[in-house]
């Protein structure tokens, strides 16, 4: 009875924090998909005023056409190609999605953020109560995973095995076994998607479960590359289960 009361509140737990930031990424998106669409348009009008008088331009106005274009990549628009690359949304709903998971997990990569003044007092609250959901949902799945620790522990120690080497062994399994799923195959998965080398796979796959979040490798941001839909989903929902398999391993 324990067992499936249990199991209940896990369920409802885990229902509640995806509907959380399922909420979370269409108000994202309903707030800044607007504004986005209106930078865009000014730099492909700056882009455009720029291919025209290029040749006339004097020092200062290069200055400032270079730091109008910095601020444009800093704020995700990246004025390259023809007119159809600007009806592509950063704030689709799986960018809004990833965005979402990568606040409550505080990751943070930085190459998407919110702009405008309701987008950011929005994200403000969202990241107040998303951060503490998201550590009580990692300790939920992490506490279950270690059930499945000690199922193993009892296997083993029916088989005549010492606690000792149990303890050691149990470790030793879902230690590697979380490499081979969250850290090896993944990296894997990402060299064939964004056309990195495995070296840097596995660099994008460390630096994001440790929540350290550099940003200077982020997936479905290569303008050349075509990505299946939801893409930026499966890869939230792989942050979340690698970072709960890593509070596993600070729980073991």
């Amino acid at each position: 009875k324990a067992m499936c009361s249990g199991r209940l509140q896990t369920a409802l737990l885990g229902a509640g924090y995806f509907v959380y930031l399922l909420v979370g990424a269409a108000v994202f998106q309903a707030l800044e998909r607007t504004a986005e669409k209106q930078e865009k348009m000014a730099a492909a009008q700056m882009k455009e005023a720029f291919l025209q008088n290029f040749t006339q331009l004097s020092v200062a106005e290069m200055e400032q056409f270079m730091k109008n274009l910095i601020e444009a990549i800093q704020n995700g628009v990246y004025p390259v190609g023809n007119e159809s690359q600007f009806e592509e949304s950063n704030w689709d709903f799986s960018n809004s999605f990833f965005f979402a998971g990568t606040v409550v997990s505080t990751i943070g990569y930085g190459t998407l953020h919110p702009k405008t003044a309701g987008g950011q007092i929005f994200c403000v609250f969202f990241a107040l109560f998303g951060i503490p959901l998201n550590i009580v949902f990692l300790h939920r799945v992490g506490k279950m995973l270690s059930l499945l620790c000690k199922k193993l522990g009892k296997f083993l120690y029916e088989k005549g095995m010492r606690k000792k080497k149990i303890k050691f062994l149990t470790l030793l399994f879902f230690l590697a076994t979380g490499i081979l799923v969250f850290l090896c195959l993944p990296s894997v998965f990402f060299q064939i998607t964004e056309g990195w080398s495995y070296s840097e796979g596995i660099y994008f796959a460390f630096i994001t479960l440790s929540t350290i979040g550099f940003g200077d490798y982020v997936v479905g941001k290569q303008s050349d590359r075509k990505y299946f839909s939801y893409y930026r989903v499966l890869v939230a929902i792989w942050i979340l289960f690698g970072l709960a398999w890593i509070a596993l391993l600070f729980n073991l």
